[in-house]
């Protein structure tokens, strides 16, 4: 048997097999991490805009279209016992002016949005209102849940938008 050469791994010199090394796999699987991550994903984009302002106020019914922005703005609100809060945090009149000077002042563009309770006073809400144009704020807007119209098979009918308002026209140059 000198001149008879063994395959390679597959006999010893004993007749017996020899075994690979075990190596370990160095990748790492990914799937598990990417499910957990796309049901948390989930699981964010549910309850993020249930925790945007957590004061229950019940708002009037209007007809008016949404106003579309790009910035997240200030929401100022009087609940039905007539409490004031900026965001999630109650405050009292005079410190809310403190608070919104000085968000003012860091950022004078930012849009202000008031929602009031429709059992609250009207002269409450006016109030507020004055203490937020005080504190330099002139973009500001009143929220209120959008209002359904009954149609007349009994389904609900979505108002037809309006129409922005116009500046003034001007006529229109001679052809030549």
């Amino acid at each position: 048997m000198a001149g008879i050469i063994p395959a390679a791994g597959s006999v010893s010199s004993g007749g017996k097999f020899r075994r690979r090394r075990y190596t370990p796999i160095a990748d790492i699987n990914v799937t598990p991490l990417v499910d957990v991550m796309l049901v948390l994903l989930i699981i964010f984009m549910v309850t993020a805009p249930l925790l945007q302002v957590g004061v229950p106020v019940d708002l009037p019914k209007t007809s008016a279209q949404q106003v579309g922005g790009k910035d997240e703005p200030l929401v100022v609100s009087v609940n039905a016992q007539g409490e004031v809060f900026l965001g999630e945090t109650k405050y009292d009149l005079a410190d809310l002016g403190a608070k919104l000077k000085a968000v003012y002042g860091e950022k004078p563009d930012q849009r202000v949005f008031m929602r009031g309770d429709k059992a609250v006073d009207y002269g409450k809400m006016m109030e507020v209102m004055g203490v937020v144009i005080d504190s330099g704020f002139r973009q500001l807007g009143l929220l209120g849940e959008q209002a359904q119209q009954i149609g007349r098979g009994g389904g609900t009918v979505t108002p037809a938008p309006t129409p922005a308002p116009r500046g003034p026209q001007q006529p229109a140059a001679p052809r030549r």
